[in-house]
């Protein structure tokens, strides 16, 4: 489906001395199969702008589609359905105490109505084995390993892969390459690019700009 940006307008603190426009006007209609990267310095509103596609505040104006929905007034949780991130802080995005396949197990039913039954992780270990062994970094010999415990590459390839385990509509990429090291930031871009590749995902990616 496409997403339809239109006329978002976002202000923080208004009617006082820290009023500031995050977000003015901002139009942008994302097609089936884009990728589309937004680069700009520190403070120029790029990841205000995820946070207000994923639902992270509500609109001071403007309207989000997906499709021909509109989803300004969506909860967050609500999103998650068809919306998945990667944020750039390795420490976000996964439960540091719970493990890889644990991690794994929520992002497989993300979107999902929740409710109180047995887990069945040993019935998908297996599975997400399999899906682990693909990554290249490590990270298939931690599948019982405890977030807490993997470098920052592995977590971020973890957060990847858990984006993008349930094919979403909209992939968000919150300059998840820029708190790496500068070979597993490549790693790690060449790894997104085979995902976004393989499945055909809809991605919006911003960047730091450095000048």
């Amino acid at each position: 489906m496409d997403i339809r940006i239109e006329n978002v307008h976002k202000t923080f603190y208004p009617n006082t001395n820290r009023s500031h426009d995050a977000l003015i006007d901002i139009n942008l209609t994302i097609h089936k199969g884009d990728f589309i990267t937004i680069v700009g310095g520190n403070g120029a509103g790029k990841s205000t702008f995820l946070n207000a596609i994923s639902g992270s505040f509500p609109l001071d104006k403007g309207h989000i589609y997906m499709g021909e929905a509109a989803v300004e007034h969506t909860a967050e949780y609500e999103r998650a359905k068809y919306i998945s991130r990667v944020y750039q802080n390795p420490l976000q995005g996964t439960a540091p105490r719970m493990t890889v396949a644990e991690n794994l197990l929520i992002a497989k039913f993300r979107g999902e109505r929740r409710g109180l039954f047995p887990r069945r992780l040993n019935h998908y270990k297996e599975e997400f084995q399999a899906t682990i062994d693909k990554i290249g970094n490590g990270l298939e010999k931690h599948l019982d390993t405890a977030i807490e415990f993997l470098s920052g590459g592995q977590r971020q390839a973890l957060s990847l892969l858990m984006a993008t385990l349930k094919r979403p509509e909209l992939l968000l990429l919150d300059e998840h390459t820029a708190a790496l090291d500068p070979k597993t930031s490549v790693a790690l871009m060449e790894l997104t690019d085979d995902f976004v590749q393989k499945d055909r995902l809809t991605a919006l990616m911003i960047c730091l700009l450095y000048t």
